[in-house]
């Protein structure tokens, strides 16, 4: 049987190795194993912030597996897989033949692609009978939007005018307007420029003649729902931009994706947040999973000490960025390993950067993936989440502002705006729960190492929802006063 095989194997090379401190190795050995013998649908929980310690539970039993399947993974851990894992396991003698390309092996039973790859070959239904294996199923919402933007650059304009010089003097009149209209627009941090429906319409009547297109212009023509939005990425210093289109809910693009084909998920899938006409995350791409098990972190010896003081400011108070740089004075003083300060606004970011290094010199620093060992860095979240695998495990993390996101960002706002439509409660539907998964994520490394989480966000004992933030943290203890570390 696979599950026992694979669990002597994988007995075996971790005793060589001299062992993992992650405790569910053989249970996850065991529960992937059964998954590609069944053929059924299984969801794998893991806590918040595991590290990759657990992927050589996944990877034996694929070693002893004849069954063809589909890994997906995202770049960063495709590299990983390849240069560490693999050469891991053939000096075990567990080696993995992986094939990549848009066409699928023949003679190779695991065939390795990203998201993007995914989306193709569902497209052109090339999926098969193999199994789909989906690690980090928390991520897989914003790994295929992202997987799905189509862009228009600068020189596509130039492009579709030289496919379709007829139509010169049209494409030049509606890039003019359109330039009128984005460039017209104050900017936020992000330099994004949001696009109502009624803006992008005569492009849009204007390609629909001109067909066929040239690529990207047929993926932007065929996205044209409202179930997708635009936005303009503006360079303020060059006066040029780009054209962003992405799906506001992009599970559903794979609906029936894992109908009647083997699946294993592992990770947290995100849930359901839209009105009724569209369909849960689950039952959009087909999962009805005959094994969930959440493999959780082991009971912690101590809880989270917690520093959130009772009276702060709200953040739009005209004295919360003097109350967060004397409050982050206050936590780095006497602490002699990594502090990370996250907070998204990017002026008042820097501003407290610069507070911090006027106080503490070069231990202060910006978004760097180097940081002194008592350093401090100064990240926004959307940062720390895509680096802390590289980084310095922190001492203490100090959430300036809770990571809400904001209305000003265009898909934000559009995803909102569906919401307001429905008569839904878009903040308690959306922007918490989003919110609640990047603060943990975010500081599952503190539970592991012992270590101090300070929220200086007022809105986190004087809004209702605050008490949300607070049970998703349990268990923590209130620290009262600091105390040098």
């Amino acid at each position: 049987m696979l599950e026992a095989h694979a669990h002597q194997q994988l007995k075996v090379l971790l005793r060589q190795e001299a062992g993992e401190p992650w405790p569910h190795h053989l249970s996850l050995s065991r529960l992937v194993g059964r998954s590609l013998r069944r053929g059924d649908h299984s969801l794998i929980r893991l806590a918040p912030g595991s590290g990759p310690s657990w992927w050589i539970s996944l990877l034996v039993p694929l070693a002893l597996s004849e069954t063809p399947l589909i890994l997906v993974l995202r770049d960063g851990l495709r590299q990983r897989l390849l240069q560490v894992e693999l050469p891991r396991l053939a000096r075990a003698g567990l080696a993995i033949a992986c094939a990549e390309g848009p066409l699928a092996p023949q003679s190779c039973p695991v065939w390795l692609m990203n998201h993007a790859e995914l989306v193709q070959a569902w497209k052109a239904h090339r999926l098969a009978d193999r199994q789909l294996i989906l690690p980090e199923a928390e991520q897989l919402e914003d790994q295929l939007r992202q997987a799905l933007d189509v862009v228009i650059e600068p020189h596509h304009w130039d492009q579709l005018r030289r496919a379709r010089p007829a139509a010169d003097s049209s494409v030049i009149a509606l890039h003019e307007r359109l330039s009128r209209r984005v460039l017209a627009q104050p900017l936020g941090p992000d330099h994004l420029v949001g696009l109502a429906a009624e803006d992008e319409a005569p492009l849009r009547q204007l390609l629909q003649l001109l067909a066929p297109l040239p690529e990207p212009w047929g993926a932007w023509l065929d996205a044209g729902d409202n179930a997708w939005t635009s936005w303009a990425e503006v360079n303020p210093a060059l006066l040029q931009w780009r054209l962003h289109r992405q799906p506001l809910e992009p599970l559903t693009v794979l609906k029936g994706c894992l109908e009647q084909r083997g699946a294993l998920l592992i990770g947290l899938l995100p849930g359901g947040r839209m009105g009724d006409g569209l369909p849960e995350p689950a039952v959009a791409l087909g999962l009805q999973p005959q094994v969930d098990v959440a493999l959780g972190e082991p009971p912690l010896s101590d809880p989270l000490p917690v520093y959130a003081p009772l009276r702060q400011p709200l953040p739009n108070s005209p004295i919360y960025a003097d109350h967060l740089l004397e409050q982050c004075r206050r936590l780095v003083l006497g602490q002699s390993q990594l502090t990370v300060v996250l907070l998204d606004d990017g002026p008042l970011r820097r501003q407290l950067t610069s507070g911090l290094a006027a106080e503490f010199g070069t231990r202060v620093v910006h978004e760097c993936t180097t940081p002194e060992s008592h350093g401090v860095l100064c990240a926004s979240w959307g940062w720390w989440l895509a680096h802390q695998e590289r980084l310095p495990i922190p001492a203490q993390v100090v959430v300036g502002l809770l990571p809400i996101a904001s209305l000003e960002d265009p898909l934000t706002a559009a995803r909102v705006a569906m919401l307001r439509r429905q008569g839904r409660d878009w903040f308690r539907e959306l922007l918490l729960p989003d919110a609640l998964a990047r603060l943990q994520l975010g500081v599952a490394s503190l539970r592991r190492e012992h270590g101090r989480l300070a929220i200086l966000d007022g809105r986190l004992r004087g809004r209702s929802w605050g008490r949300r933030i607070l049970q998703t943290l349990e268990p923590w203890v209130s620290l009262t006063r600091l105390l040098p570390r």
